[in-house]
C-alpha cells in the first residue's frame, strides 16, 4: 500500500466514527432536553417547583446505566 492508500483508508476510518459520535451526541442533547421538559411542564401542571430526591436521581441513573449497557451489547448476538 502506497501512503496516499493509508491516509485516505484512515480518514475514511476517521469519518464513521465522527459521523457516529455527532449523531449519538445530538440524539442524546435531545433526549435529555426532552426529559427536562417533561419534568417541568409536570411539575408546573401541579403547581409545584421540580425537586428530585436522591433516590429519584439513583433510579434515573441506573435506568441510563442499563440503557447503555443494552447498547453496548447490541451487536452481540
Amino acid at each position: 500500500m502506497d501512503e496516499y492508500a493509508i491516509a485516505e483508508e484512515s480518514q475514511a476510518d476517521t469519518s464513521w466514527k465522527l459521523r457516529t459520535l455527532l449523531i449519538g451526541g445530538v440524539i442524546g442533547a435531545l433526549t435529555g432536553l426532552g426529559a427536562a421538559y417533561l419534568l417541568t411542564r409536570r411539575a408546573e401542571q401541579k403547581g409545584e417547583t421540580l425537586t428530585m430526591t436522591s433516590g429519584q436521581g439513583l433510579k434515573i441513573g441506573m435506568l441510563v446505566a442499563g440503557l447503555l449497557r443494552s447498547i453496548v451489547t447490541l451487536g452481540e448476538d
